[in-house]
């Protein structure tokens, strides 16, 4: 996935989950912001950000904020990567090998699940969520409470009963972490929700990715999906 144009800025202020205070070029600057979690641990004064200029030249805001660092770490916050990444992922063969049916946003008893994939022996619903959450080498999810997300738990299991395949996809979407684990601090309930369901049929997978920042050469960041990270389901129980 690829963001062709981009800029550097500075956070300074969120004065809503919609938008970021940014200052540009040495103008303060409202930009949009796709992550509507809380990111307190990313969005603090005076971190390096990258934006995107917005397509629509009559949108509100000029810019998109879409890439944080914390540290050296690059950390992409754009919420709607992640399920593209997942549909570019499993397209390239990675879930199943003769992948014959990929589509989004397909609808199960009460939920809509963001993938449903089939190949000559597999139906499978995928729910992906993106994870910006990190704490000494730690991936953790949700960072806040997510009843909707315990639906989707629950719904998942429903399509195993009922013969299909489920899988719940985190991405992190970052490089270089070390394990993935559910917040049992943010949501006990989630995180006992998701060892359940991983104990019924659901798979459980977490990714993290490959991010290539803009360089005085290109204007352009790049993020894929890259590797498994090792998930403990058990910690805190």
């Amino acid at each position: 996935m690829e963001y062709k144009h981009t800029i550097t800025g500075i956070f300074l202020e969120r004065p809503n989950r919609f938008i970021a205070i940014c200052l540009i070029n040495g103008i303060h600057e409202s930009c949009h912001v796709k992550n509507t979690g809380r990111c307190r641990e990313l969005l603090v004064p005076g971190a390096s950000v990258i934006l995107e200029p917005a397509k629509k030249h009559d949108r509100k805001t000029k810019y998109t904020l879409i890439a944080v660092y914390k540290g050296n770490q690059l950390v992409n916050l754009d919420s709607q990567a992640p399920n593209q990444l997942v549909f570019d992922w499993i397209q390239q063969g990675h879930l199943f090998s003769d992948l014959s049916l990929l589509k989004r946003e397909v609808t199960f008893a009460s939920s809509r699940f963001d993938l449903y994939a089939e190949s000559s022996e597999n139906k499978a619903f995928i729910e992906v969520k993106g994870c910006t959450l990190e704490e000494n080498g730690v991936a953790l999810f949700p960072d806040a409470p997510t009843t909707r997300g315990i639906k989707h738990i629950l719904e998942l299991e429903k399509c195993v009963q009922y013969g299909f395949q489920a899988f719940l996809f985190f991405v992190i979407q970052m490089n270089s972490v070390q394990i993935f684990r559910p917040n049992y601090r943010s949501h006990p309930d989630f995180a006992k929700a998701l060892l359940h369901a991983s104990q019924h049929g659901v798979h459980i997978l977490a990714y993290d990715c490959s991010i290539l920042p803009p360089t005085c050469s290109k204007q352009s960041l790049n993020i894929t999906i890259k590797d498994p990270v090792p998930i403990d389901l058990l910690q805190n129980i």
